[in-house]
């Protein structure tokens, strides 16, 4: 059943949602795709595993910390008092438009350069994604954030993707409406995502900056941020987080890794753990995306576009305008992209290599596999089946315990630490990292035929080269056994059932909202329940120092990535859950009145309790809601302020999928 149809008859039929129903959404093959947009990059004439990729922690691509006497660049424009420089790592990073070959090439087999936007430290140029952060765990980082989008001639750039103003978005804030991007710039907010930070410095969308002090949000504060990794080892990153217009600037390339090390894992050859380090640890940023002919970044909007039928037109929406622009609920591109090079490849010796990944999609799921071909071969025609790997860790540190499987979910917004073992193949083998979802929203199953592209290319992400000798000056000590992560045993001080919905904005246009499972008080006194908006008053206000548990009610078709800013939880279980899904209205932004829901009449299936399987059992920053189930997880929140919580699918969290919370007394 189409995640539609699934919708409408729970509404219309008073039924309750049903474990046994996982609704998809078919979005447009790439056939149709083409026939309607003839202009496009075709992902069939693409070179497959032919493009070197660079490694994200290789030490050429980590940003060097400024000298001693450079510190004047990174001190804060609007906070002077502070002037303990010798105890942070100190950066001072642009943002800039440029241009990047990706080893794409246009109908003739020509190489073409595609325009990106990057992040750029000192002496470097802009690259995509941005360069890594490497940090010691509780030493202070301060980053001084410059916006530099401007042309040759100093006047503001044009956006590089179709920004639609419907939305909300960061100049639809009320005072905000007489800035623009061709005056005042576009607007960016840098999020450290799994970061421990406090709010001035989390990436809140509304503390955004353009490049006049009149674009600057109204929780502006500072663009220089103070990053105390006060956490364990782990996988972070940043990305940019404006409101309304992340799914864009992140697809624009604005991204990148940000690793913490600690005394156990040091990173380097000698450390505790015995994990494979450089030149033996790798780091890869996954996106899928669209190019045009001419290799520009691509990103549908308009009548036409591949997706605008099923998400507009199929849905009766009528956008502000007609043709054009307008969000699209979802975004599923047919190019894989890793670390700025399309389907690229990598030479690995036959050892134990550690492999950090990154989803870094705008709503892709990917379930990975490794399968070994033969030498040069770019599909899977002559694969094995699929070879054992480890998980040793997750978002934000290790796991409990080193898992080895031969398969692995990892969603938009989440990282994954593995290790593989290369030794395992013949010296020349290759072994490609297989994706074997598919080309629409993830619902728990694995792909019909009508959730993938024709002639699909996106079932594959990269290839390693098992190739090089074998380094007998550097030992392969790994064992599996690490003593890592120790679950939060903290009492729990609250309980919240949440939920997640999908409604339609005033123009009819799908819209998928966070909200409460239950009758609450908000911070304004309302008693409120059911699906909300940005806009609406804090419903979550835990108190400083508390341990909470999250019911997270899915009562959506389709698995949602969810993300928590400022904490680490740990996944507890999921069970399945029925309920009655009865309309209401909801207020928007502008005022205006779209179409959500509230549950009544919830019943758990407690016999369908599961709990969190051993590949979550880590530190977490994302976790996995799937529909028809309700998502438990365990989270203590140890900062005051004002955060966010939200979808991870970009082009859900910048049409309403994401809500404020507030540590602490408002």
């Amino acid at each position: 059943m189409k995640r539609r149809s699934f919708i409408k008859l729970s509404l219309t039929a008073g039924a309750g949602l049903s474990s046994g129903i996982i609704g998809k959404n078919t979005i447009l093959n790439q056939a149709d795709a083409a026939a309607l947009a003839p202009n496009l990059s075709d992902p069939t004439i693409q070179p497959m595993f032919q493009q070197f990729v660079i490694n994200a922690i290789d030490t050429g691509f980590i940003y060097r910390a400024h000298d001693d006497h450079e510190h004047d660049d990174t001190k804060d424009d609007d906070d002077d008092h502070e002037h303990d420089h010798h105890h942070h790592k100190e950066y001072s990073i642009k943002i800039q438009q440029s241009t990047q070959l990706t080893g794409l090439v246009n109908s003739n087999g020509v190489p073409v350069s595609t325009t990106f936007w990057g992040y750029k430290g000192k002496d470097d140029q802009p690259t995509w994604p941005g360069k890594t952060f490497e940090v010691r765990s509780f030493e202070k980082t301060k980053v001084k954030w410059k916006n530099k989008l401007r042309d040759g001639f100093g006047s503001p750039l044009p956006h590089l993707l179709a920004v639609d103003e419907s939305l909300h978005w960061c100049y639809s804030i009320h005072g905000y409406q007489n800035i623009s991007i061709a005056t005042d710039g576009v607007p960016l907010v840098p999020h450290l995502h799994g970061g421990h930070t406090s709010p001035e410095s989390d990436g809140n969308p509304e503390y955004f900056e353009g490049l006049t002090d009149a674009s600057r949000g109204p929780r502006y504060v500072s663009s220089t941020y103070k990053y105390e990794n006060s956490q364990s080892a782990g996988t972070l990153w940043y990305h940019d987080h404006a409101l309304g217009i992340t799914r864009l600037n992140v697809y624009a390339g604005l991204a990148g890794m940000y690793i913490i090390r600690d005394d156990k894992d040091t990173g380097q050859i000698d450390n505790p753990l015995n994990l494979p380090a450089a030149p033996y640890e790798l780091g890869y940023v996954i996106q899928d995306k669209m190019f045009t002919e001419n290799g520009d970044l691509f990103f549908p909007a308009y009548s036409g576009d591949p997706a605008w039928d099923d998400f507009i037109v199929g849905e009766g929406a009528t956008p502000p305008i007609p043709g054009g622009p307008s969000a699209l609920a979802e975004f599923f591109g047919d190019h894989i992209v890793v670390n700025g090079k399309i389907w690229p490849k990598a030479s690995v010796e036959p050892r134990h290599y550690r492999v950090r990944l990154l989803n870094a999609c705008d709503s892709r799921f990917l379930r990975l596999r490794l399968r070994a071909v033969p030498s040069g071969a770019i599909d899977f025609s002559n694969a094995s089946s699929p070879l054992p790997f480890y998980i040793i860790g997750t978002d934000q540190g290790l796991l409990a315990k080193t898992v080895s499987i031969t398969e692995i979910d990892i969603m938009p917004g989440e990282r994954q630490d593995l290790v593989i073992d290369f030794s395992q193949v013949a010296l020349g083998s290759r072994i490609i990292v297989e994706n074997i979802l598919g080309d629409a929203p993830f619902g728990g199953d694995l792909p019909a035929p009508e959730d993938l592209f024709t002639n699909r290319r996106t079932d594959r992400i990269m290839a390693f080269d098992v190739e090089l000798a074998f380094d007998q000056q550097r030992a392969d000590n790994f064992s599996p056994l690490i003593d890592g992560y120790i679950p939060n045993s903290k009492p729990v001080d609250k309980i919240r059932k949440l939920a997640l919905f999908e409604g339609k904005d005033e123009y009819g246009r799908l819209m998928p909202m966070l909200g409460t499972a239950e009758p609450v008080v908000d911070v304004a006194g309302n008693i409120v329940t059911g699906s909300m908006t940005w806009a609406q008053p804090i419903t979550e206000n835990p108190a400083l120092g508390t341990t909470e548990i999250w019911e997270i009610y899915n009562a959506t078709g389709d698995a949602h990535p969810i993300h928590v800013h400022l904490v680490h939880f740990d996944i507890l279980d999921r069970s399945n859950f029925t309920a009655d899904v009865i309309e209401q209205p909801v207020v928007q932004h502008n005022g205006a009145v779209g179409i959500g829901f509230r549950l009544e009449n919830i019943a758990i299936d407690s016999t369908s309790t599961t709990p969190a399987s051993p590949a979550e059992n880590g530190p977490k920053d994302m976790v996995m809601a799937l529909p028809g189930q309700v998502t438990r997880i365990k989270m203590t929140f140890d900062k005051a302020g004002r955060y966010v919580w939200h979808c991870h699918i970009l082009s859900h969290e910048d049409h309403e999928m994401m809500r404020a919370f507030h540590v602490g007394p408002i």
